[in-house]
């Protein structure tokens, strides 16, 4: 089937044995199939390769949602980053018929005083974003169904962000990049050798891969193939998501009459999405886990982790004080030291590029990412220090 992934991987993994592809993408998540996406697009032969499948259960970009927000601090690059990323998510929707972004809203809830929230206000309007500042009576007038306390407390509201619906998202970016010419196969690589700044690549059953330039973009699979680079460079943390069932028949707690929240006032940093498509209502702590290993890490939550988020969700909004956990679901940030990104050429082969660290908050960014790693392998424009190894 044209344009299938599926498709695609049986006519790709024949041609790795007889086609030099210009770049070999090893990753089929958000930053891999976005970098192929933009790689074809520039007219480059391009691999792309996955040991699984775009978006699988246990890869980073898998899951139901991911927020698309603009507000990050004083992080002006952050924030260009993902209004250039909503853009390009909202138009390869737009031209291949997938519904797959939610205009939800964001809602910051904020404290006065606080210097990261006077900051995320001031880079907003410096950026042109659209965005309403919220006091108490606001927030609690227009969503009565959330249990907000504090008299110094206000909200930052985002109306045109929200939420894409992630691993359907990043199927539908490889999707389209098969349609432009994008090989893909299903296949497991070992790390890369060679010697004088070249590298040359191999699958782990022996076959060769010719390409010029090679993108591993593997999530928390990159410090496994690259201990020496990446080993301290980036950590991938467990993560626990839990969805709870809103009362039957309850429009209160699906969009829009509730946003995508994150709330800066409580140490926990707990963030939660509206009921999409009949998923649920969820709930997740943006704070690092535990060390992960992403192929033998436990993915059942334990009874103590259900019953803080069971507490917070009776708290947050009394209503659920008795909701159903209907799904939850274990997965991993690739958390580096500050939370940048990674993009940058091995440290031992010049062509060689290693992207990740998505550190939590990596998906909404996967188009400008996509373009950033085009622009540095196609025009060998300088990196970014604060994404270099």
């Amino acid at each position: 089937m044209p344009g299938d992934p599926a498709a695609g991987a049986a006519h790709g993994n024949a041609a790795v044995l007889t086609v030099a592809y210009d770049i070999a993408v090893i990753g089929a998540g958000v930053f891999g199939s976005w970098t192929a996406w933009h790689l074809a697009r520039a007219g480059k032969s391009v691999l792309l390769l996955d040991a699984w499948a775009p978006g699988h259960s246990r890869a980073s970009s898998g899951g139901e949602s991911r927020i698309i927000r603009m507000g990050y601090g004083a992080d002006e690059i952050y924030t260009g980053m993902a209004m250039n990323s909503l853009a390009q998510w909202q138009s390869l929707f737009d031209e291949t018929g997938h519904s797959l972004f939610h205009r939800t809203g964001v809602l910051w809830v904020a404290r006065e005083g606080d210097a990261y929230s006077a900051a995320t206000r001031s880079t907003l309007a410096k950026a042109g974003v659209p965005m309403e500042i919220l006091p108490a009576a606001e927030m609690a007038r227009r969503y009565p169904q959330m249990q907000i306390t504090g008299s110094d407390v206000y909200g930052i509201f985002e109306p045109e962000s929200g939420a894409v619906m992630a691993r359907r998202a990043v199927a539908a970016v490889v999707e389209d990049a098969l349609s432009h010419g994008v090989e893909y196969a299903t296949e497991f690589v070992a790390p890369p050798t060679g010697g004088d700044r070249r590298a040359s690549l191999r699958t782990v059953s022996g076959q060769a891969i010719s390409a010029r330039e090679m993108v591993f973009a593997c999530g928390p699979w990159l410090p496994k193939l690259f201990p020496v680079a990446l080993g301290m460079r980036i950590c991938p943390t467990r993560q626990e998501v839990f969805f709870f069932a809103p009362p039957a028949g309850d429009k209160r707690f699906t969009a829009p009459h509730l946003p995508v929240w994150i709330d800066f006032t409580d140490p926990r940093r707990p963030y939660g999405f509206p009921d999409l498509e009949g998923r649920g209502i969820k709930l997740a702590f943006d704070r690092h886990g535990p060390a992960f290993d992403p192929d033998s890490g436990d993915r059942r939550i334990s009874a103590e982790s259900a019953a803080e988020a069971q507490a917070f969700m009776a708290e947050r909004f009394p209503a659920l004080r008795d909701a159903t956990l209907a799904e939850f679901r274990v997965c991993q940030y690739e958390n580096t030291p500050n939370a940048d990104f990674l993009i940058d050429r091995h440290p031992d082969f010049d062509n060689v590029w290693l992207v990740g660290g998505g550190s939590g908050h990596g998906f909404k960014h996967g188009p400008a990412v996509g373009a950033y790693v085009c622009a540095r392998i196609l025009n060998r424009g300088a990196v970014e220090p604060r994404f270099s190894c």
